[in-house]
C-alpha cells in the first residue's frame, strides 16, 4: 500500500502533528495519550491495532485527515498490500445469519473439525459449492420460502442447461413469497419506509405489510381487467417509489412479467426495449419531480410509440392531464378492479423456470442484451443478501436504484424475502436530504455506487448526522476507492463495506465480502456462497488457484439462479462457446478481468471484453460509438474506453476519435466533446458523461479489421498519454 509511506508511523506522531490536522490542541493530546495507550497494547502497527483505533479514537465529527494519518500510518510497516479496514469480532459473528446457523449445525454440516464461524466460513463457502442440494435446502428453509409444490430435487442432470438444472419440478411465485410473514414476525411489521426530496423535516411515511399486501393485490386485480394474456410483458418506466414497488409486485403475482426499464431512457432506447420484450402495457409517471423541477416521462414514453400506458401523478394532488388516446390515469386503472375482492389475489403459481422480470444488459453490440429473470432468480437474490449483506427480520434495507436496473428488483427480494422494510427516498440521493433520509429512517443496510460516496464527501452533506444504525454498507457498479471508502465507514463509526460484484444474468454476485472475515478496503474477500471462480491464464485454461494470479474470470456452470437463455441472443454463444472445460464442465464467461492476490483478496481490473461501467451502468462501446459517429461530419470514427484514474475509483468515459483534418487543434476536440456530451445525454443516458476527447491518426485493429480497444486502453490508463479539456 504505497499511499501509507507519505505518512508517519503511529509511533512517530505527536500531539502537534494530531493537531495540524485540524484537531483542537486539548482533543489532540487526549487522542495522543490513547493512542499511546493502544500502541502499548497492540504495538504501531497490525489489525488489532487499528480496530482499536477505529472503534476507540475515530469518530465522524473529527477531520478526515486524521482518519488517514491513523490507518496509513498504522499500516506504513504492515507487510500485506491489503490492510484489514474492519475485523469481525466472534460475539458479533454468532449473531449473523450464517453465524447463528453455524452454531447450530455447524458439526454436522462441516464435521468435528468445526469450530466457530469466523474460522469455518471458508470451509462453509467450500461446502455450499460442493454440496448445493444440502446448502440451498438450507437456505430455502431458513429464509421460509413458501413453495406450492416443492422441487424433486434441487440441481439436476440436463444436457440442455450447462451445469444442470435447479428446482426441477418446483412450484411457486416469488411475488408471494415477498407478501409473507417471516420469521416469526406479523402483518403489522413495516414494509416500506419512505420520504420525498424536500421532505426533510417532515415524518417519515410508511407502510406495513398487510398495507403494502392489500395495495398489490388491488393493482393484480385491476392487471386483470386489461385482458392481457397471462405472461405478457408489462412495463415499468418510473422511479423507484412505494407505486412502482406495488406494481412490480403484483405483475409478478398475476403471473405476468416485469419489462424494466429505467426511468433516465431516452425515447429510442425505451423503444427498443419494448419491442424487443413484446411488451403489452406500460406504467410510468407523468413527471419526475427533482426539487421544483418537472422532468417529462410519460412524453418520453409517448414518443417512444408504447403499447397502453397506465399513468401515475407525480403529485398525489395534481391529476393527470392530456392523456394519449387509449391510456389511462392511475386513478381510472384502480377504478376498473372489482371493489368487492380488490384487497385479496390468489398467486399464480408457476414452475421456477417461468420468467417474472425481463431486464437488459448492453453486451458488445449496438442492440442491448434482453436477460430474463424466473422466479428462481429472486431466491439467488435474497440469499445473497441473508449471507453476505447479513440482512435479517426487522433490518431497514436502502439502496438508491431504479427498477430499470437489476439492483432495484434485488432490493425488493433482499429486503422483503428476509422479513426486511425497503426504505425508498423519492429524490437525488446526493444531497443532504438523502444523507438525513438514512439517519431518520434508522437505516441498517446502505448500499451504493462509488460516485455516491464521492459526492457526498465533497460536499460534507453527512456533517452532523447519526449514522450508528447501519450495521454495513454494500457496494457494487463500479471500482471504488479507497479513500473514499474510509471515509464513508468512519460516517458509521467503521461498519464494514461489502464489496459486491455480479451481473443482471447472475441475479446478484460471484464475489463478494462477508461479516465473518476481515475486510479490506476495495476488495472482495471471497467467491459468494454457491459460486466457484476460476482465474484464466493467456492459454485459456484456468491457473491455479493457490497461488497469485491475474486474468479474465470465469465461472463454474452450477450456479444457482444465473441466467439459462436470452431472448435477442444464443445464450450458449454469449457465455459459454470457446471457453475451457474443466474437471468435466464447460466453464462460463463472465468477462471481467479480476486478480487474486496473495493474501486471497480479488480485485476487479475493469471489463475484458468491450463493455464498461458508467456511474454502476454497463453499456457497449459499439452503444456509445453509434451516437459519437453520428455528431459531426468531420469525425470518421471513434472508439469508446472505459479508464480508471490513476488514483483508483469509477471508469471515466474516454473517446479516441480519428477526424478527416489530422491537424486537429485543441480546440477542434474541447468543441467535440461538449457536442458528444450533448449527444449522449441527449440520445442515451442524462447521466453519463465524457471525460476526455484525443485525437488518434488511426484505431488499432485485428487482422480482422476489429478495433482493439484493449490496446487503446492500455494506453490510455497512462495519464500522460490524454488531454483532458
Amino acid at each position: 500500500m504505497a499511499r501509507s509511506m507519505a505518512y508517519q508511523a503511529l509511533d512517530k506522531i505527536s500531539s502537534e502533528e494530531i493537531s495540524a490536522v485540524g484537531v483542537p490542541s486539548d482533543e489532540a493530546e487526549r487522542l495522543h495519550v490513547a493512542l499511546g495507550e493502544i500502541i502499548k497494547k497492540h504495538g504501531a502497527s497490525g489489525p488489532a491495532t487499528w480496530r482499536e483505533i477505529s472503534s476507540r479514537m475515530l469518530t465522524p465529527e473529527q477531520p478526515f485527515a486524521l482518519h488517514q494519518m491513523m490507518y496509513y500510518g498504522c499500516y506504513r510497516t504492515y507487510a500485506s498490500c491489503t490492510p484489514p479496514a474492519w475485523i469481525p469480532n466472534l460475539d458479533e459473528a454468532v449473531l449473523t445469519n450464517i453465524g447463528r446457523l453455524l452454531e447450530k449445525r455447524g458439526e454436522e454440516i462441516l464435521g468435528s473439525g468445526y469450530k466457530d464461524p469466523i474460522s469455518s466460513f471458508s470451509e462453509f463457502q467450500k461446502f455450499s459449492v460442493s454440496d448445493p442440494e444440502a446448502y440451498w435446502s438450507m437456505i430455502f428453509e431458513e429464509m421460509e420460502i413458501k413453495f406450492s409444490t416443492k422441487s424433486s430435487c434441487i440441481l439436476c442432470e440436463d444436457a440442455s442447461y450447462p451445469g444442470g438444472k435447479w428446482l426441477c419440478g418446483a412450484f411457486l411465485n416469488s411475488a408471494s413469497n415477498c407478501l409473507n410473514v417471516k420469521n416469526g414476525g406479523s402483518f403489522d411489521d413495516v414494509a416500506l419506509v419512505w420520504r420525498d426530496e424536500g421532505c426533510d423535516d417532515m415524518p417519515l411515511n410508511f407502510m406495513t405489510l398487510k398495507e403494502l399486501k392489500a395495495q398489490v393485490c388491488h393493482v393484480a386485480n385491476a392487471l386483470d381487467t386489461l385482458g392481457l394474456e397471462k405472461g405478457s410483458a408489462i412495463a415499468i418506466d418510473m422511479p423507484m417509489n412505494p407505486i412502482a414497488v406495488i406494481i412490480y409486485l403484483a405483475i409478478v403475482l398475476a403471473g405476468y412479467v416485469v419489462v424494466s426499464i429505467a426511468d433516465s431512457f431516452a425515447p429510442a432506447e425505451i423503444s427498443t426495449r419494448l419491442s424487443i420484450s413484446k411488451t403489452k402495457a406500460i406504467f410510468t409517471q407523468d413527471y419526475i419531480l427533482r426539487g421544483e423541477k418537472e422532468l417529462p416521462l410519460y412524453s418520453r414514453v409517448v414518443d417512444a410509440k408504447s403499447p397502453l400506458a397506465i399513468v401515475v401523478p407525480a403529485r398525489a394532488t395534481k391529476p393527470v392531464k392530456g392523456l394519449r388516446h387509449g391510456d389511462l390515469s392511475w386513478d381510472d386503472f384502480l377504478g376498473q378492479a372489482d371493489t368487492a375482492k380488490k384487497d385479496e389475489y390468489i398467486a399464480v403459481e408457476q414452475p421456477a423456470e417461468a420468467f417474472t422480470n425481463i431486464l437488459f444488459s448492453s453486451g458488445t453490440t449496438g442492440e442491448p442484451k434482453a436477460i430474463p429473470w424466473t422466479h428462481a432468480t429472486p431466491l439467488k437474490a435474497a440469499a445473497d443478501a441473508w449471507s453476505h449483506m447479513d440482512i435479517r427480520k426487522g433490518d431497514v434495507v436502502c439502496w438508491p436504484t431504479n427498477l430499470g436496473w437489476m439492483m432495484g428488483p434485488w432490493l425488493v427480494y433482499a429486503s422483503l424475502l428476509n422479513g426486511a422494510s425497503i426504505s425508498l427516498f423519492n429524490g437525488s440521493p446526493l444531497g443532504h436530504g438523502f444523507a438525513k433520509f438514512i439517519q431518520d429512517a434508522k437505516v441498517t443496510m446502505l448500499g451504493l455506487v462509488p460516485s455516491i460516496v464521492r459526492a457526498w464527501k465533497s460536499t460534507k452533506c453527512t456533517a452532523g448526522l447519526d449514522w450508528s444504525n447501519i450495521r454495513c454498507f454494500s457496494s457494487s457498479g463500479e471500482a471504488s476507492s479507497i479513500d473514499d471508502y474510509l471515509w464513508l465507514m468512519g460516517r458509521a463509526k467503521y461498519k464494514p463495506v461489502i464489496e459486491y460484484c455480479g451481473g443482471t444474468e447472475i441475479g446478484g454476485g460471484f464475489v463478494t465480502g462477508s461479516m465473518l472475515q476481515p475486510q479490506a478496503l476495495a476488495a472482495f474477500s471471497t467467491p459468494a456462497m454457491g459460486c466457484h471462480l476460476y482465474i484464466l491464464g493467456s492459454d485459456g485454461k484456468p491457473l491455479a488457484e493457490d497461488a497469485a494470479r491475474i486474468g479474465e474470470l470465469a465461472l463454474d456452470p452450477t450456479f444457482f439462479g444465473a441466467s439459462t437463455t436470452l431472448l435477442n441472443a444464443n445464450h450458449y454463444d454469449v457465455y459459454f462457446k470457446d471457453m475451457p472445460i474443466w474437471n468435466g464442465k464447460q466453464l462460463r464467461r463472465h468477462g471481467d478481468e479480476f486478480e487474486r492476490n496473495k493474501e486471497r483478496y480479488y480485485r476487479a481490473h475493469g471489463r475484458a471484453d468491450d463493455t464498461m461501467n458508467l456511474g454502476g451502468i454497463k453499456v457497449s462501446s459499439v452503444e456509445l460509438e453509434r451516437i459519437f459517429n453520428a455528431v459531426n461530419g468531420d469525425v470518421v470514427e471513434t472508439a469508446a474506453i472505459g479508464v480508471p484514474p490513476s488514483g483508483g475509483g469509477p471508469e471515466q468515459l474516454v473517446v479516441a476519435v480519428v477526424l478527416k483534418d489530422q491537424n486537429q487543434e485543441k480546440e477542434t476536440l474541447e468543441k467535440l466533446k461538449l457536442e458528444f456530451n450533448s449527444a449522449l445525454q441527449k440520445n442515451l443516458n442524462p447521466l453519463f458523461k465524457v471525460s476526455s476527447v484525443i485525437g488518434v491518426p488511426a484505431l488499432p485493429r485485428t487482422a480482422s479489421n476489429k478495433v482493439m480497444r484493449r490496446i487503446l486502453r492500455n494506453e490510455l490508463s497512462q495519464p500522460n498519454k490524454r488531454a483532458k479539456f
